[in-house]
């Protein structure tokens, strides 16, 4: 028995554990909240330790989830922490960021940033952390918010949907930019060109083809062109937000060939979904970028096993069922957002599975990609020193989505109905078991925890 485990209060056995080398029995020790060894399967439990079997249901380490939108304070009608981060953890995240809006005040200040944590504090059921935000104005706020641990900083470059978070012009973004890339931060943009939205026609009525049309692809690629130049120019880490036009994956690759610090993410409602499958009248499909057509979908997919799209985050967007005007089905009126924290892990597992992907290619892109991303280096992995944070899949068995059972604050999903594959079983946070009615032992976590 290795030295590492002397102090083993508690063993995993799994025939399928998914480590970073392999999927493979194994069985994990964990001391003191982290993985003290990785050790053959049907290894002798050092005295004291506590055996658990999970038989052949899969042991994944905890998905990092860096897009989520938890709206508290100031609209927790919409989310909470303690409802987001229960659901996060019921579908097997064990740690997230939390998005500088659609909370009122936004995380634009390092007193706003106080205010959040303050209510944050003694309710999360899973590790959170916090993005900065970057709007007009607040330059001089970037560094004091990175020296107090966020994680980087969101903005836009046309408006946001909510008055409080303002987007950038372009002079006002090459200014964040030089402003970041001094202290070596990372910039994390939704990229698309309001010229060219403005262009496009209005989103009104019923009508899925019409919502589309207003979001053009084009939108997307002019914005990560311009993104790409300035990120060029100054040397900055950037990072595209929920990419949905796959016709921006050869500049992304380009860029980063010739040495631009940059990365992307998607979702799984843009892996997943497809225009023509979003029936006229279902606002609950409704985000922004919006979900585009089958072939776009497969052209991502290309790029996400390719090694362009760097992670799969969920881009938890929720607000109240009125805000989705359900009843009119009116695109232009509803809200924009998919509701899907709990359910991103199968979503994303079935079409993987479907495609002929692993379940190590999911952990690749749902927890090794983001912990990455934000510097996470002792989250996503299972091997010696991370903390132990598991999910627990039993990837062979399948569900239908009853928005009702979920976590989230608002039973508004688009995947209402959907049969996935993939049961979460269960989730661990430094090698205790989340239950479902425990108190929240989540911590707040900083760059500097990172």
């Amino acid at each position: 028995m290795p030295e590492a485990t002397v102090a083993t209060a508690l063993v995993l056995r799994s025939t399928r554990v998914v480590t970073p080398e392999a999927e493979r029995p194994a069985d994990v020790a964990v001391a003191g909240g982290r993985i003290a060894a990785v050790l053959p399967y049907g290894s002798a439990p050092p005295p004291g330790a506590r055996l658990v079997d999970l038989g052949h249901d899969a042991l994944l380490p905890g998905l990092v989830d860096t897009h989520v939108h938890i709206n508290d304070p100031g609209r927790s009608e919409w989310e909470g922490f303690a409802t987001a981060t229960r659901a996060a953890a019921a579908g097997g995240v064990t740690t997230l960021i939390d998005m500088p809006l659609n909370s009122v005040p936004p995380t634009t200040t390092t007193a706003h940033l106080d205010l959040k944590r303050d209510t944050a504090r003694g309710r999360v059921h899973t590790d959170v952390g916090f993005w900065g935000g970057a709007v007009p104005g607040n330059v001089k706020d970037l560094r004091p918010l990175h020296e107090a641990g966020v994680f980087g900083f969101k903005c836009f470059l046309l408006p946001s949907g909510v008055e409080e978070f303002p987007h950038l012009a372009p002079a006002e973004l090459a200014e964040a930019m030089a402003e970041i890339a001094r202290f070596d931060g990372l910039l994390i943009v939704h990229a698309e060109d309001p010229v060219l939205i403005d262009g496009a026609p209005p989103p009104s009525g019923r009508a899925y083809a019409g919502f589309l049309a207003s979001r053009p692809r084009a939108a997307e690629n002019t914005a990560i062109e311009g993104l790409i130049a300035l990120a060029r120019r100054h040397d900055c880490r950037v990072h595209v937000l929920h990419l949905s036009s796959a016709e921006a994956l050869p500049m992304i690759a380009a860029a980063r060939d010739e040495g631009v610090r940059l990365t992307a993410e998607s979702c799984p409602h843009y892996l997943t979904l497809t225009a023509e499958e979003v029936p006229d009248g279902a606002t609950e499909f409704k985000c922004c970028p919006p979900i585009r057509e089958a072939a776009n979908r497969d052209a991502l997919w290309q790029g996400l096993l390719g090694g362009v799209v760097d992670c799969v985050v969920s881009d938890h967007s929720p607000s109240t069922a009125d805000l989705k005007h359900l009843g009119t089905g009116d695109f232009g009126a509803a809200w924009g957002g998919i509701s899907s924290l709990q359910i991103g892990l199968p979503a994303l597992w079935t079409e993987a599975r479907r495609r002929g992907a692993s379940l190590g290619d999911v952990v690749r892109w749902m927890a090794q990609g983001p912990a990455r991303l934000a510097g996470l280096s002792t989250k996503g992995a299972i091997a010696p020193g991370y903390d132990a944070d598991f999910a627990v899949l039993a990837p062979d068995e399948s569900f239908t989505v009853d928005p009702a059972a979920l976590h989230h604050r608002n039973p508004v999903t688009a995947y209402a109905g959907r049969t996935l594959q993939g049961v979460v079983r269960g989730t661990w946070l430094r090698g205790e078991p989340v239950a479902g009615d425990g108190g929240p032992f989540g911590r707040l976590i900083t760059r500097e925890d990172a």
